[in-house]
């Protein structure tokens, strides 16, 4: 267990560790160009990062059983709508999380 002196030296040192991890591509970039490997991360990884989400969430469907995966397609289909309307992600993630939630409320 956990002690509170024990928590309140963890706590903000792991807030720091977290902000020296996310400051310090900045720092290290900011007077000269990244290496190609770098802008190909910052290229490609996003929309793979993406796909393998989409993959996860429709995994469980079992696509011969009807009506198994309505939900999960109808909020894919309003993010992918919302997301081509906007081109604001947030919309389109809390806005599609929004209406996924709403149809496991109403269809139980």
């Amino acid at each position: 267990m956990t002690t509170l002196a024990q928590a309140l030296v963890a706590v903000p040192l792991m807030g720091l560790v977290i902000l020296a991890t996310r400051a310090f591509p900045f720092l290290l970039f900011a007077r000269r160009d990244p290496p190609r490997v770098i802008r190909f991360i910052e290229r490609f990884i996003p929309p793979m990062v993406l796909g393998v989400l989409i993959v996860y969430c429709l995994k469980d469907i079992r696509w011969a059983q009807w009506p198994s995966g309505i939900r999960e397609i109808a909020a894919l289909a309003a993010v992918t709508a919302l997301h081509l309307w906007k081109k604001n992600a947030m919309l389109s993630i809390f806005g599609g999380t929004a209406f996924y939630m709403a149809l496991c409320a109403l269809m139980g």
